[in-house]
């Protein structure tokens, strides 16, 4: 499971290092090869375990493709898709498309997400962190908030 925030930098060719204490993981379960894709709710980038990619590229061919919002799910996710490689210095490279989808500066912050992790620009991420703490979309239906483990 991947989870925590950490503070990163990106480099003038598009590379930001993965913290070490997950370094040895993502080796394990998939050889250092990961899948970068965009979360289409937020202008976040999305990375996940090739084998956790392969688990949702299953799920994503049985949804109906007639529909108008799987469509648009499938052109944004399934079309930003890069698969990258995790170079020996725990390096990832972020193509320019991606980093253009989320805007992403020098300054990122890389939260772990259980399966994933999302790559945000530091200022968007806390904007959005913000917003949280003040409440914003705060309302759950009461069987969800009940169904939470907290």
């Amino acid at each position: 499971m991947f989870r925590g925030i950490t503070k990163v930098n990106m480099d003038a060719k598009g590379r930001f290092a993965l913290p070490t204490r997950y370094r040895d993981r993502i080796a394990e379960t998939c050889e250092n090869r990961l899948v970068i894709t965009v979360d289409t709710e937020d202008r976040c980038l999305l990375i996940y375990p090739l084998s956790e990619w392969v688990l949702i590229e299953q799920d994503l061919e049985k949804l109906p493709r007639n529909h108008p919002a799987v469509k648009r799910i499938l052109r944004l996710v399934r079309g930003f898709a890069s698969d990258v490689e995790m170079d020996a210095q725990g390096r990832v490279l972020v193509s320019q498309e991606l980093r253009e989808y989320a805007g992403l500066g020098k300054k990122l912050v890389l939260m772990g997400q259980g399966k994933k992790f999302e790559l945000w620009d530091e200022a968007a991420w806390k904007a959005k962190e913000a917003a949280y703490l003040e409440g914003e979309d705060a309302e759950l239906p009461e069987d969800l908030l009940n169904s939470l483990p907290l």
